[in-house]
């Protein structure tokens, strides 16, 4: 998992623009609008109608109808005509699926996992960092009642999720300053950590307790208790992490779990082969 900062292009239309136009970092520009329209249509299992696409993605109904058009002939969106709805299509699927393959600790995870949501009788989730963001690689399902706000293949911002933030408690402090300064530090409840600087105490107190705390900052009512698993040169290769409503997970029941996760998490880490941070410096 690469610490480097990566920016993320921002699209912005321009009228009467060619779409084999190459745009000034040297990207296609169809090619650009054709992916952004991908990345929207994911974010919503309900699909879009064709103009609010257009809205979401800044780009004329027109170009929008073109793109979608190339795309449906490839099976990487779908129109669902009764609702007058764009989606996702299979091709997409398929080729995502490879990103969770090429991953190959995803399989090897699930015997962790499923020893994590017995211990704790919580969901227990794996993720990986993409592009400054948190993707969900694979879950086990809590038996209990459960509130996902992240499904399968979900990306939320590092800083508002536990695994991110168990994420960032091992980078740099100028690596974390690039990402706030690219992505900025989204409130999504009244308990979103929205400071830097209150974000840097709480990620030198996850680097004392070795395990993040996600309470209540990306939704209301749930929590997160994640940590770091690591590869052969002791750096993060992902996260796992219990996830659970507050009435379950409680004040009291935190500190349990938070030890539970870094034991499975160390285990998980020594079966893939990897190095927990300070190992190194023994050898």
């Amino acid at each position: 998992m690469s610490k480097n900062v990566i920016r993320r292009k921002v699209l912005a239309p321009k009228s009467g623009a060619d779409d084999e136009h190459e745009s000034r970092n040297g990207g296609v520009q169809s090619v650009d609008r054709a992916l952004s329209i991908i990345e929207t249509l994911a974010e919503d299992d309900e699909g879009y109608r064709l103009s609010d696409l257009a809205v979401r993605t800044a780009l004329s109904p027109s170009t929008v109808h073109r793109l979608l058009a190339t795309l449906e002939s490839r099976r990487f969106v779908q129109f669902d005509r009764a609702e007058s709805k764009w989606h996702v299509g299979a091709r997409s699927f398929t080729v995502g699926a490879t990103f969770a393959r090429r991953r190959n600790f995803s399989a090897q995870a699930v015997p962790f996992l499923r020893k994590l949501r017995d211990l704790t009788r919580e969901t227990a989730n794996l993720a990986v960092v993409d592009d400054e963001f948190i993707i969900v690689l694979t879950r086990m399902e809590s038996r209990e009642i459960m509130r996902s706000l992240t499904k399968v293949g979900g990306r939320v911002a590092m800083v508002t999720s536990g695994v991110g933030k168990a994420v960032l408690a091992t980078y740099s402090d100028e690596d974390v300053t690039a990402i706030i300064r690219h992505h900025g530090m989204p409130r999504l409840t009244e308990k979103s950590i929205v400071r830097p600087g209150d974000l840097f105490r709480e990620l030198q107190r996850i680097r004392k307790q070795g395990y993040a705390i996600d309470d209540e900052e990306a939704q209301i009512g749930l929590r997160c208790v994640a940590t770091v698993v690591y590869d052969n040169c002791a750096e993060p290769l992902a996260a796992i992490s219990v996830s659970g409503m507050t009435s379950r997970v409680t004040d009291e029941r935190l500190p349990e779990i938070g030890r539970v996760v870094r034991e499975v998490a160390a285990e998980f880490t020594g079966a893939l082969g990897g190095v927990m941070p300070g190992a190194v410096d023994r050898d």
